[in-house]
């Protein structure tokens, strides 16, 4: 079997920890491009990687580049993956994988039309544990889903230079940290939520710093979530059924989730995987994907959330200077 060529298009905290598990696995990173080349340069040396771009474009022309990470800002990602699917690359997108519903549509059809694996790099679908977990809850054990609550608080200084405050930047509590609340929920719901209700406090800026989601689906499961990017919440979510409730713990990565019994207050623990090893499953379930051997990148989810994340913000109002120029 061929080993696949991975090149990344920026060098930020994603990108070294994608080349830090590359190497875990014996293999290394074939290109990197940035729209800096100095630091591109400096990225390659510390990796060990034999081909940096002159020009952040040339990636895309490269015909030994078999699967682009794309680890730039959230508003650049749709142009960038025009590109790269055009030119028949396979790519692995960060989340936001798109800006909303329309750039994602936009994406998929081009990816069906030449043939190659869109996915975002969602960690959710990708940990052992929530793997396990819902093996256990798909055999009955625990009875129907009924609640799912959560929160991810992050706390960012005040600074609204920052990019987590900037709308030019895609800024918000939503696209950065309620993508993978969202994608936790999907994960665990029969199926996407159609009525949705939020409440939003805007930042200086007009992104969404804080927000409180409630979603209901046909089988009527509900989730609440609470974000906020300046007040920090543990990452905890509370999965309860009928005959139990399971607590998760540091998602969106984390290794184990504890469940009481409500019959008898007995608890299990279950684990699996490890939190460090969060990109080795990502890239693990890419090549298995790419060689098709199976597609566990899961794009179904990521269209559902991205749809929701849409819906959200157009009931506050809110959008981004991209979107307003395309109208």
């Amino acid at each position: 079997m061929k080993q696949l060529r991975w090149a990344t298009l920026g060098c930020g905290v994603i990108a070294n920890q994608l080349a830090q598990a590359l190497q875990s696995r014996g293999q290394s990173l074939y290109s990197v491009a940035n729209r800096t080349h100095s630091k591109a340069m400096a990225f390659a040396e510390a990796y060990g990687i034999q081909t940096v771009y002159d020009h952040l474009e040339d990636v895309f022309a490269d015909p030994n580049v078999d699967i682009l990470y794309i680890s730039t800002p959230h508003n650049t990602h749709i142009g960038y993956l025009r590109k790269a699917l055009s030119a028949g690359k396979h790519v692995l997108c960060e989340k936001s994988i798109t800006l909303n519903s329309r750039e994602l549509l936009e994406a998929m059809e081009l990816a069906g039309k030449k043939h190659v694996i869109l996915a975002e790099a969602m960690t959710i679908y990708h940990m052992p544990v929530y793997k396990k977990l819902r093996e256990k809850i798909e055999s009955g054990q625990l009875g129907a889903l009924k609640l799912i609550q959560m929160n991810f608080g992050s706390y960012k200084e005040y600074d609204m230079n920052n990019r987590f405050f900037s709308r030019e930047l895609a800024g918000g509590a939503l696209l950065d940290i309620g993508v993978y609340a969202l994608s936790l929920a999907r994960w665990f719901m029969s199926s996407k939520p159609d009525q949705i209700l939020s409440q939003v406090k805007f930042a200086p800026t007009g992104v969404d710093e804080q927000a409180g989601i409630l979603l209901k689906n046909k089988e009527e499961e509900m989730a609440t979530i609470l974000l906020s990017l300046h007040a920090k919440q543990p990452k905890r979510a509370t999965l309860s059924f009928e005959k139990g409730y399971v607590e998760l713990f540091e998602y969106p990565r984390g290794e184990q989730a504890v469940i009481t019994y409500v019959e008898d207050g007995r608890t299990e623990t279950v684990k699996a995987g490890h939190t460090d090893d969060a990109l080795v499953y990502e890239i693990e379930d890419m090549e298995a994907a790419v060689f098709g051997f199976e597609n566990r990148m899961c794009l179904s989810y990521t269209q559902d959330v991205m749809d929701m994340m849409t819906s959200i913000r157009r009931d506050w109002g809110m959008t981004y200077p991209e979107e307003e120029r395309e109208g």
